[in-house]
């Protein structure tokens, strides 16, 4: 029997939609990233690597660490990756500074960084260098510390800022620390302001979770005590770091009520979504006493100035921990450790 006109237009339809339905369909790649860390100082960067491990929607390929103690920074890292059985996931050594160290450092003191099974880059920053520049997809960095290496990274290959963007906690807007409602210095531009400035300046999309919003996350109540019951190895490793941690701070909070405030938690979370905040695009200027200030001169950036909603932010946040890894950890691949010097 032949086809009617309106038969044949609708078989056209079909096929014509249907590869544009499949690709919605479709789950999305995760996002490749490395995450430039200055872990083992404060205790929210080892949530940030946490939250990080336990988000499907990224796929981090290399942890770097960043300022000062950079190798015992590095055993942090390596001890927490194998402890949670993600030794797939390649360390990087950043750029040498000083041995000042952290609070956190106790608990990988006695770490071997050759006994990690996965591999371990003596010069973090060339390998993060050759990562980006090798990559089929644009990788993100995401930045949740002072930026030696982003800057030393930029000096050896200027091509990276074309094929890699910027997600950083980094900065303060228009409110500083705690109830400050005024902007200040921010510890990670602080640190090294010459880094900060070259990261921000460089032409890649920037987008920074400042003080304004990152400055004020934080679990208590129902929200800590998932985490802080969960027993799967993610939450666990985490909560022995966080008691090392409290350990060696002069502080009123109590292990078993209540987290520190979690800075770097939003910059891994603004990687792959814009939910629970407002974002506004600025002009920013990074000053010579590390101050961020609003300029017509500065760089274009994004930041997360204001909160849609903190609670729904903390609610996930905790859900998403106390679910534990993202993915059944993949077999590790075999390959030597590179000795760190």
């Amino acid at each position: 029997m032949p086809m009617t006109l309106k038969t044949i237009l609708l078989i056209g339809l079909v096929l014509v939609l249907t590869p544009s339905l499949r690709a919605q369909q479709a789950p999305k790649a995760p996002i490749p990233v490395v995450l430039d860390t200055d872990i083992g100082s404060d205790i929210d960067d080892t949530w940030a690597l946490a939250l990080l491990l336990a988000s499907p929607e990224l796929d981090l390929k290399m942890v770097v660490t960043d300022s000062h103690d950079v190798v015992g920074r590095a055993r942090i890292v390596a001890k927490f990756l194998q402890r949670v059985g993600r030794t797939d996931i390649e360390v990087g050594i950043g750029r040498r500074m000083d041995a000042r160290g952290g609070p956190q450092f106790e608990w990988a003191a006695d770490y071997d960084l050759k006994a990690y099974p996965g591999r371990v880059h003596d010069d973090g920053v060339d390998a993060m260098i050759k990562l980006i520049m090798g990559s089929l997809r644009p990788v993100t960095l995401i930045v949740v510390g002072p930026a030696p290496n982003i800057e030393e990274a930029l000096k050896r290959e200027p091509g990276i800022a074309k094929r890699a963007t910027i997600v950083a906690m980094s900065g303060s807007v228009y409110k500083g620390y705690g109830d400050k409602s005024k902007p200040e210095p921010e510890y990670n531009v602080k640190d090294h302001v010459s880094s900060s400035a070259a990261m921000y300046r460089a032409g890649w999309p920037v987008l920074i979770a400042p003080l304004d919003t990152a400055g004020t996350i934080r679990l208590d109540g129902e929200n800590y005590r998932k985490v802080f019951t969960a027993a799967n190895p993610l939450c666990r490793t985490l909560m022995e770091n966080y008691q090392v941690w409290l350990k060696n701070q002069k502080t009123n909070l109590k292990f078993d009520q209540q987290s520190s405030t979690l800075f770097d938690c939003l910059a891994v979370f603004l990687t792959y979504s814009r939910d629970f905040v407002q974002i506004e695009r600025l002009k920013l200027e990074v000053t010579p006493d590390g101050s961020t200030k609003v300029s017509p001169s500065g760089s274009q950036i994004e930041a997360a100035t204001q909160w849609k909603d903190l609670a729904g932010f903390e609610k996930f946040l905790a859900d998403r921990l106390a679910a534990g890894l993202a993915q059944k950890p993949p077999v590790p691949p075999v390959r030597p450790s590179m000795k760190p010097r």
